[in-house]
C-alpha cells in the first residue's frame, strides 16, 4: 500500500476503538512494513487529528507500548457546544408542567450526545476508572458514548430488578426529583469487587440518584472516582454530592412567561 493509503486505513483503525492499544507490530504484519515507515505514518495521523481537533495520538514503549488515539474536544469546540446545548435548553416549547423538560430528542441525538460525551474523556480520561455507570433510562446513550470513547464496560443500573440479570443487589434512594422513596439495583454480577467506576447521567438536581448510584457501588467496596452530568440543576444550591463536573446548569423555569434560564458551566476543566 503507499503511504497516504496506510494512513488513511491506521486513521480508521484507531478511531473507531478509541483508547485501545494497537502494538506497532500489528501494522507491520497488516501492511507489510516495517517498524520505522510504521513509526513515520503514525506521525502522519497525528498531524492529521491535531489539524482537525478531533484526537490524539499517543505512543508507548515497552512491552505495553504501542499506539493509540485518545479523542479530544478544544476549548473553542466546548464553548460551541454549550451554546448550543443552551439554546436548545432554552426553547419555552420544552415546558411540560411541574418544573420538568421535554428532553429525549436531545439525548437520543447520536452526534449530538457523542460531542457532549468527548467533553466528558477530556475531564475523566486519567481518572482510572473501571467501569462506566449509569442509572436508567436516558442517561443509557450519554454513558454508552463515553464507556466507547474510554474504551470502558458499561453498567446499567436498574430501577427495577430483571430476571435476567440474575441475583442483584438492591438499595432505596431518595429521589429529589420526583419527591419521594425510590429502588434501585444492579447485578451482583455487574463489576469486580474493590473497581473503580465512573457515573455518568443526563440530569441531576439534587443529587438523590447519583448519591444512590454511589451507595449501591459501595455494596461492592467499589470507589466513584468521577461524576458527570449533562444538566445539573441550579437549585437547590446543596446536592447530596459535593464533587461532580456538569455541561450546563439549568436555572429558573417561568411557566408565566415562557423563560429559562440555561448558563454554561465555564470552569468544566
Amino acid at each position: 500500500m503507499k503511504r497516504t493509503e496506510r494512513v488513511g486505513a491506521m486513521i480508521q483503525i484507531l478511531t473507531q476503538s478509541p483508547n485501545k492499544t494497537y502494538s506497532l507490530q500489528y501494522f507491520c504484519d497488516m501492511f507489510g512494513a516495517a517498524k520505522s515507515s510504521i513509526s513515520e505514518d503514525i506521525r502522519a495521523c497525528n498531524a492529521a487529528l491535531e489539524f482537525t481537533d478531533t484526537g490524539r495520538l499517543e505512543t508507548g514503549v515497552g512491552a505495553k507500548g504501542g499506539v493509540k488515539f485518545v479523542p479530544y474536544i478544544s476549548d473553542e469546540q466546548l464553548s460551541q457546544l454549550q451554546s448550543e446545548f443552551c439554546c436548545k435548553l432554552s426553547d419555552p416549547s420544552r415546558m411540560l408542567g411541574g418544573n420538568f423538560l421535554y428532553t429525549s430528542d436531545i439525548f437520543f441525538d447520536p452526534d449530538f450526545i457523542r460531542r457532549i460525551a468527548a467533553v466528558f474523556v477530556r475531564k475523566f480520561k486519567d481518572c482510572g476508572a473501571d467501569y462506566v455507570a449509569t442509572v436508567e433510562t436516558k442517561g443509557i446513550p450519554l454513558a454508552t458514548n463515553v464507556a466507547h470513547l474510554l474504551n470502558l464496560p458499561l453498567v446499567i443500573i436498574r430501577r427495577e430488578a430483571k430476571v435476567s440479570e440474575g441475583s442483584t443487589v438492591s438499595i432505596n434512594y431518595f429521589s429529589g426529583s420526583y419527591d419521594r422513596i425510590q429502588r434501585m439495583s444492579m447485578s451482583k454480577r455487574a463489576i469486580e469487587p474493590e473497581s473503580k467506576v465512573l457515573v455518568i447521567d443526563d440530569f441531576m438536581r439534587g443529587g438523590g440518584s447519583i448519591s444512590g448510584i454511589s451507595e449501591i457501588i459501595g455494596e461492592f467496596n467499589g470507589t466513584v472516582v468521577g461524576v458527570g452530568v449533562a444538566i445539573s440543576g441550579l437549585e437547590p444550591k446543596k446536592k447530596k454530592i459535593d464533587n461532580y463536573t456538569a455541561l450546563v446548569f439549568l436555572g429558573e423555569i417561568d411557566e408565566e412567561n415562557k423563560k429559562i434560564t440555561v448558563l454554561p458551566n465555564n470552569d468544566i476543566f
